[in-house]
């Protein structure tokens, strides 16, 4: 089985698990576990976290991620993949409204919240009485995943610098995933729902990167010839 069908088989399998999930989570399963967890992230974990956690909460915000994905195209020069993640991208935001309306799951009560609010951008979506999925673990995972596939496709790094650049990725993921039930702003499920989603389409992302990929390589060998 080739990289590109693996990448497109997984992106495939997590988009149909998150239907799965968020349907369990309308059916409110997780309402011990979320509350539980919240708790104990609250209370294991120093307020001197608030500010750098906050500060995440800035740089989660659509707008910046917005930019950050442009960047990421124009820099690598993927046409093709940048439509696709730009349409995704988009797509992703769609089905972070549609979550938020219509399944049922109130977001984290007022005493709840940890965040210290440093810049205050208009929001392109409008928060509902739901909080699932989380726009803020969907855009990060979405954006991780199409690096880390960037990331291990690249012939100029070692061995060495990937693995140490995937280590700064999956830490700041992980910082990112923990920050918004520590500061109350969703529930863990939220957060689960929301990184499945957007590693899924940062995986169907991938195989788009990897064609262009694929197509330079053939096309730079037939110049060559």
């Amino acid at each position: 089985m080739s990289r590109k069908l693996q990448l497109l088989l997984s992106g495939g399998v997590l988009f149909f698990f998150f239907l799965f999930f968020s349907y369990l989570v309308h059916k409110d399963l997780f309402t011990q576990f979320d509350f539980n967890m919240t708790i104990r992230l609250q209370d294991h974990i120093s307020r001197r976290f608030d500010g750098i956690f906050s500060s995440l909460s800035e740089l989660g915000k659509v707008e910046v991620m917005g930019i950050v994905l442009l960047v990421i195209f124009v820099v690598s020069r993927k046409v093709l993949a940048g439509i696709v993640a730009l349409g995704l991208f988009i797509i992703f935001h769609l089905i972070e409204i549609f979550g938020k309306f219509f399944v049922d799951h109130p977001p984290p009560p007022e005493f709840m919240l940890r965040t210290q609010h440093l810049v205050d951008f208009p929001q392109f979506y409008v928060r509902s009485n739901s909080s699932y999925p989380s726009g803020h673990a969907g855009r990060t995972m979405f954006i991780s995943t199409i690096l880390l596939v960037m990331l291990w496709q690249s012939k100029r790094l070692s061995h060495t610098a990937k693995i140490g650049l995937s280590g700064f990725i999956v830490c700041y993921d992980l910082a990112m995933l923990i920050s918004r039930p520590y500061l109350g702003e969703h529930w863990t499920s939220d957060v689960i729902g929301g990184a499945i989603i957007g590693t899924s389409f940062g995986l169907i992302t991938g195989v788009v990167l990897m064609h262009d990929r694929h197509h330079v390589q053939h096309k730079a060998h037939h110049v060559g010839v």
